[in-house]
């Protein structure tokens, strides 16, 4: 597809590393194109960073259709910049839009313009331990119609964001709060969807674990309330006698690329890995009788975040003594190593520019 490049005339200047947070600072050029049914995919674009004109009937603005995307771009200390995995989240935001009723894109279009977006970017990728250039990719529908239905006009955005790192002082272990009034999907919804909407309905009980000292909450189902989901907005996996138990895929749940790229490290090294249904009976007891060993989550921003202490009815258990256990540490060093090219690419996963 032929993508037209409108430069900024006000470039802006690269911000120091140390000022970096998450998603607070953008870059000079955004992504944009369009879709509609005669036309298809069209008017690929990349054009000065600028606000986005919207009907005020746009078909987001009232019935939330809009999904998104999070994956990063990294610089390798020769230089060189590129991306993890790509590709799935290229196929998790079909995934996403065919449940939402949005336009999918194409593979290897969406590939073509997301890789050339960053490549035109790259220079905003900074060089520091621990950064990178997170990429925000999302797609709305904009009919000017407030009837209900399948969408039929739709933009495709990318922006991107010079990020710090995720830990400014090593990896903490976070205390969780096992949530047990709201839920956050259930299957048949939009749990395995990466829309807007799953992470609006979750704040309440954020906000709730939060005044209480906790860092996020630990999901049950919406159906039986008792099988363990996620944490927050990440994966959760947990080491139980030995065993490395992660909640399956079974639609109510956001299919990681962190997720799916921990359990092909462990698999590959011949750790007993098992996608199945957990109860917080099970999870109880293993915190009780102390085979509960590790926790942690799995995500883009933090890659894996160590659990430390779980809360379930007011009761407190410590995790592998507050400390990161020796697995999550593990896979934090593999991943990240791979990420920024300090590690030899066995699995097919780096897309270089």
């Amino acid at each position: 597809m032929n993508i037209s490049v409108t430069k900024t005339t006000c470039p802006k200047e690269k911000p120091d590393a140390s000022t970096l947070g998450f998603g607070k600072i953008f870059t000079d050029h955004m992504f944009l194109m369009d879709y509609t049914p005669d036309k298809g995919w069209h008017d690929a674009r990349i054009v000065p960073f600028a606000p986005i004109a919207l009907h005020p009937a746009s078909t987001v603005l009232h019935y939330g259709s809009e999904i998104f995307e999070g994956l990063k771009a990294y610089r390798r200390a020769d230089g060189k910049v590129q991306m993890f995995r790509p590709i799935e989240n290229i196929r998790r935001l079909n995934r996403s839009a065919e449940r939402l009723c949005l336009p999918e894109i194409p593979e290897d279009l969406a590939m073509e313009v997301l890789t050339e977006f960053v490549r035109c970017e790259q220079d905003w990728t900074p060089s520091a331990p621990g950064t990178s250039l997170y990429l925000r990719p999302f797609l709305f529908g904009n009919d000017e119609s407030l009837g209900v239905h399948s969408v039929e006009h739709a933009t495709f955005v990318i922006i991107a964001s010079p990020v710090g790192s995720y830990y400014k002082e090593g990896i903490n272990p976070v205390k969780i709060m096992i949530e047990d009034e709201d839920v956050r999907a259930v299957r048949g919804g939009t749990g395995y969807a990466k829309c807007g909407g799953n992470y609006a309905a979750s704040n309440r009980a954020g906000d709730r674990a939060a005044k209480k000292g906790y860092s996020q909450v630990l999901w049950l189902d919406g159906v039986d309330r008792k099988y363990i989901e996620e944490v927050g907005a990440m994966n959760v996996m947990f080491k139980i006698n030995g065993e490395i138990v992660t909640p399956m895929l079974s639609g109510s749940i956001l299919p990681g690329i962190t997720r799916m790229s921990c359990l092909e490290v462990l698999r590959a090294e011949g750790y007993k890995v098992s996608e199945r249904l957990l109860s917080i009976d099970e999870l109880e007891e293993a915190m009780e009788n102390g085979t509960l060993e590790e926790a942690w989550g799995t995500g883009t921003a933090a890659v894996v975040s160590p659990i430390g202490e779980l809360c379930y009815k007011g009761v407190k258990y410590t995790v592998s003594n507050g400390e990161i256990g020796k697995v999550t540490q593990h896979l934090y060093d593999t991943l990240t190593g791979i990420q920024w090219g300090k590690i030899e690419d066995t699995h097919g996963w780096i897309v270089e520019l």
